[in-house]
């Protein structure tokens, strides 16, 4: 009877290789798994990474917005003092005051570029030149400020000594009627020859208020020979007036008076041919035609 029983029989070598392959396999097999938990690990720092840069781009995008609002309150600051030297400008030529100085404007500051705002920009692109170039400007338009304010002080200054230069400037008429005599050459109507005629007449009813043209102080109110009773008002400035011919008197010497105080009363004294006002005005005690300091 014969057995089923069958030797197998493997080769030493078989084993061998057998054991090699299986060896490499599981190096393999560990490295593939270490490599795959490295490169989870990485992409775990790479999202975190990610996570940082677009907060930190949001920040950066939010600063360039705040960096944009403080541009335009630049402009808008340079706009205002722009609009103050204008109004200075316009002032002066109003008043006839020239300026003494450089001029107070801008001139000189450029203004920020748009294109530099736009908080799409790359970031690597003119960042740093931008609050470079803000910081520079608020120096420059802090310097024209300063300027300004000197400009206008002075302004003030000169505006305060025009006042009172045009308060002491006579500019109404002393009193109503009619211009019976002008001034310059005349025929004398006393002696019938050519005279000088250093003011004006003024002919009007007996008793007629005489209002002062300009601030000033009264210098002389008194009676005269031939020009009667006589009024001098000194305006300051070099500039002065006389009414002479009143019928009263109704200031006193060193009284200080104002535009439209009443002086005195048209009458018919001294050397007259009928009532009226004998007006004079003179500059640094020169006789000049009233009628070009008339204005109403």
């Amino acid at each position: 009877m014969s057995s089923d029983i069958r030797e197998l029989s493997i080769h030493r070598a078989l084993w061998i290789s057998l054991f090699i392959f299986m060896g490499f396999s599981i190096l393999g097999v560990s490295y593939i798994g270490y490599d795959y938990v490295k490169l989870k690990r990485s992409l775990s720092i790479n999202g975190d990474f990610d996570d940082t840069v677009h907060s930190l781009t949001g920040e950066i995008r939010t600063q360039r917005k705040q960096i944009q609002r403080f541009a335009e309150e630049i402009e808008g600051l340079k706009k205002l003092v722009d609009n103050l030297s204008k109004f200075e400008d316009k002032v002066r030529l109003i008043a006839d005051i020239k300026q003494t100085s450089n001029s107070s404007g801008l001139i000189g500051i450029g203004s920020i570029p748009t294109n530099t705002l736009d908080p799409d920009l790359p970031l690597a692109q003119r960042h740093s030149g931008l609050i470079r170039e803000m910081h520079q400007q608020v120096a420059q338009t802090k310097v024209a400020v300063e300027k300004n304010a000197l400009d206008f002080k002075q302004l003030i200054k000169q505006l305060e000594q025009k006042r009172n230069l045009l308060a002491a400037t006579p500019s109404i008429r002393p009193v109503n009627g009619w211009v019976t005599s002008g001034f310059g050459s005349r025929v004398s109507p006393f002696t019938g020859q050519q005279e000088f005629h250093s003011g004006i007449d003024i002919s009007n009813a007996p008793g007629t208020k005489i209002i002062a043209p300009a601030n000033g102080r009264v210098a002389t109110a008194a009676e005269k020979v031939y020009i009667g009773n006589l009024v001098i008002i000194d305006h300051d400035h070099g500039r002065s007036t006389k009414y002479g011919h009143l019928k009263e008197i109704l200031v006193n010497p060193g009284q200080e008076v104002k535009r439209g105080d009443v002086i005195g009363l048209v009458g018919n004294t001294g050397r007259s041919t009928g009532p009226h006002l004998h007006y004079e005005v003179l500059i640094n005690g020169t006789p000049v035609n009233p009628l070009k300091y008339i204005l109403d």
